[in-house]
Formats: C-alpha cells, sequence, structure tokens
C-alpha cells in the first residue's frame, strides 16, 4: 500500500521516531531515508493484526496522512477486525512517503521540536 502525508518535524528526528515506533509495534523496517529537499520515505510491514497500533503511531508522530491515506488505513483495520481468524496473521506492506516542512524561526534556526 503507498501512502502519502505530510510532517513539520525535522526528517532526521522523524525517520528515527516513526522506526522506533513501528518496531514497537511489532513491525519491521525494510529500508528508510531522508534527502535533502526533506522528503523521508519508509518501506515496512507488519502483521494485520496490528494495524490499529501502526496507523495510531503514524498519527502520533505528528504525520497528516493524505485523504486516501486515512481512507485505506481505515478500511485494512476494518477488514481486520471483521476477519481476524483469516487475514490477522497476513503481511501488510506500506510504502509511505512523507514531504517534511520543518518549522523555522525568524533567524532561519529550527525552532524547538514539541516533547
Amino acid at each position: 500500500m503507498e501512502l502519502r502525508a505530510l510532517s513539520v518535524d525535522e526528517p532526521g528526528h522523524l525517520v528515527q521516531t516513526l522506526t522506533g515506533a513501528i518496531l514497537g509495534c511489532g513491525g519491521w523496517v525494510l529500508s528508510r531515508g531522508a534527502s535533502d529537499t526533506g522528503a523521508v520515505s519508509l518501506l515496512f510491514e507488519f502483521e494485520r493484526r496490528a494495524c490499529m497500533d501502526i496507523y495510531s503511531v503514524l498519527i502520533g508522530a505528528g504525520l497528516e496522512l493524505s485523504q486516501n491515506g486515512h481512507i485505506r488505513l481505515t478500511e485494512l483495520c476494518k477488514c481486520t477486525r471483521l476477519h481476524p481468524q483469516e487475514c490477522g496473521e497476513e503481511i501488510a506492506s506500506i510504502d509511505l512517503e512523507i514531504q517534511t516542512f520543518a518549522v523555522e524561526v525568524a533567524d532561519g534556526s529550527h525552532a524547538p521540536q514539541p516533547v
């Protein structure tokens, strides 16, 4: 599943935060990276039974998912919840592309990120 999102977090911090959160949900990060333009890419997999946890950590990390992204993740979670025996152990794969817009203060330095 391909997802797009926006974030105001610094790319390096965002990659670190999302990697830890995905691993904490039992997922596997297959590739990750950040470009000079502020684009972050993550390719990860997880057992479908963890889809609510994955969805929660993406939102909890401050991502602004596209409308299509919300719809697709909601459908995945609903389907998994309705058929846990048939698909709970199936592996879901997400190719996530995030455009970051780190907040900058007037002097051009990065503003402190909320804790």
